[in-house]
């Protein structure tokens, strides 16, 4: 089992034609991902290397069922094209867009949840998900992963990557690595990736890599504490972040006291939630939970 994409997994992406889309939807595909198809308006009946290219998403819909959409075009036009993919049934959107203003990003929150209830969003300004030896959707470099048990929800896609490495190194892997974004609206949380883990029958032990800024690393704390009979451990960028400094993602910003990398990881440690203050000593605690041995000093 695995989270989000599997082997059932039916990709289509917007924005296929351009440079990155083309790039990371056929590195996808060398990965196993089933890509069916892709949405460019204006360039509908051509192809990329045999994968159809449909002018709309619901052409897209009608000739190729996707059940998950990746989004690629540039921010001006983002949500509408998010927006579109849920219009036509799409189940599972992974925006890997950066830059989609604030107020577009809301008006998606909202109106995937009055409207089209039925769509998971994921992202936007995400890495994607990876479920190792199933799919691939995004930009997740996969060689750094092994097939396992770990489950890993992110703010952060580089980190993940040196979080999941460790762990590999160690002989372990992950069932599912889901990477939520950094922006200040993000169209799923940390508690939302967390409850999928949560059934996940694959999944043993999740990995929470959060960052200063925001609070949903302590909305995550008070969930596990009610909710989750799996353990969690967690790391928290930003603990060297010089005080009243703007830094990182969009949503790393700190309002005071709340919102520190200290913060939060008090908030974590007083429910239960082993935090690592590097990734490397996360990965060691992830290791040691699993009752493996400890991971070789680089």
């Amino acid at each position: 089992m695995a989270v989000l994409v599997d082997e059932h997994t039916r990709l289509a992406v917007a924005g296929m034609t351009g440079r990155e889309g083309s790039f990371h939807t056929l590195n996808n595909r060398r990965y196993g991902t089933n890509v069916v198809g892709g949405v460019t308006p204006g360039k509908g009946g051509q192809d990329l290397e045999g994968i159809p290219v449909f002018d709309t998403w619901a052409q897209a819909a009608q000739q190729v069922q996707p059940n998950t959409a990746m989004i690629f075009v540039p921010p001006a036009f983002a949500a509408d094209s998010i927006l579109e993919a849920a219009a036509a049934g799409v189940a599972l959107v992974v925006a890997i867009t950066e830059g989609i203003p604030a107020q577009d990003e809301l008006r998606v929150y909202n109106v995937l949840r009055r409207r089209y209830p039925g769509t998971r969003l994921i992202g936007p300004n995400c890495p994607g998900v990876l479920s190792p030896g199933k799919a691939n959707v995004g930009i997740i470099p996969a060689a750094f992963f092994k097939q396992g048990n770990v489950g890993v929800v992110s703010r952060s896609g580089t980190l993940t990557y040196q979080i999941g490495n460790e762990i590999a190194q160690a002989g372990f892997g992950c069932s599912s690595i889901v990477g939520i974004g950094g922006d200040p609206v993000p169209g799923s949380s940390f508690v939302d990736v967390l409850e999928l883990f949560q059934a996940d029958g694959q999944t043993e032990l999740m990995v929470m890599a959060g960052e200063i800024g925001g609070s949903a690393e302590e909305e995550a704390a008070e969930h596990i504490a009610a909710h989750m009979s799996k353990p969690v451990v967690a790391y928290i960028a930003g603990f060297t972040a010089p005080p009243g400094k703007q830094m990182g993602h969009a949503g790393a910003i700190i309002s005071g006291t709340s919102g520190t990398a200290a913060a939060k990881a008090q908030a974590l440690e007083e429910k239960g939630v082993r935090v690592g203050r590097t990734p490397t000593e996360v990965a060691h605690i992830a290791v040691e939970v699993l009752g493996g041995s400890a991971i070789a000093a680089p």
